[in-house]
């Protein structure tokens, strides 16, 4: 074999090696996701790297039916396709229902804004445009002065507080003291789960856990622990 073509079998299994990698990521982002109240932080990166490969593969697959590959092999690369293909578009469906869902309470939130996408972004802000109009055409615009707004509960306010007068409308917001299910990716030690710290618990590497996602929120954000 000549070197050229071990420089090539190399590169191909390197770049395998790493879409696979990548999917991995990828699924545990979709499982954090999932399993997670609130929206997360977006990988951009990974997902730009998942488009690209995605976008290889299609063009693998175009390639090999012209040169007439084993079905076998096609089929193998097809089911790698669908299979990242099916990861991406259930992650980035999961964030979008998130953010419909929640929009009210994330555009109030510099921190939360910051964990979306630009596209993400604008979607949010069409979103959040479109209920307000929608309130301002059927509720708000049948109020007394002063308590016509979406954010204010009246003109003595200083500062928006989300609440329409008379509980007319209940903003939406993630229940961080959900209990979620959890498994550590490395030795964490003892971890205080409340502000006082009566409730310790010692977080040993691949133990799982259910335990209320505000106390671990944190240690997600940081990849110590995965949510399942």
């Amino acid at each position: 074999m000549s070197s050229w073509e071990d420089d090539d079998s190399a590169a191909a299994a390197a770049a395998a090696a790493a879409a696979s990698t990548d999917v991995e990521l990828l699924k545990r982002a979709w499982r954090n996701e999932k399993a997670s109240p609130e929206i997360l932080r977006f990988d951009s990166p990974l997902v730009s790297r998942v488009r690209e490969q995605i976008q290889l593969l299609e063009e693998t697959l175009d390639d090999f039916g012209e040169s007439g590959v084993d079905d076998l092999v096609v089929s193998l690369y097809q089911m790698d396709l669908d299979r990242t293909l099916f990861l991406l578009r259930s992650y980035l469906r999961l964030r979008l229902q998130k953010i419909e869902k929640y929009m009210m309470h994330i555009s109030k939130s510099e921190d939360l804004l910051s964990r979306l996408s630009q596209q993400e972004q604008r979607f949010a802000k069409s979103c959040t445009e479109m209920m307000e109009k929608h309130l301002e055409q059927s509720v708000l615009s049948k109020l007394p002065y002063g308590y016509d707004s979406v954010t204010r509960q009246s003109l003595s306010s200083t500062e928006d507080d989300m609440g329409i007068p008379f509980d007319l409308i209940i903003i939406p917001e993630p229940q961080l003291d959900t209990f979620v299910f959890c498994k550590t990716k490395s030795d964490v030690g003892a971890f205080q789960l409340d502000d006082i710290g009566e409730e310790v618990v010692d977080l040993v590497a691949d133990d799982l856990y259910v335990l209320r996602y505000k106390s671990i929120k944190g240690l997600v954000e940081s990849g110590q622990i995965d949510l399942i």
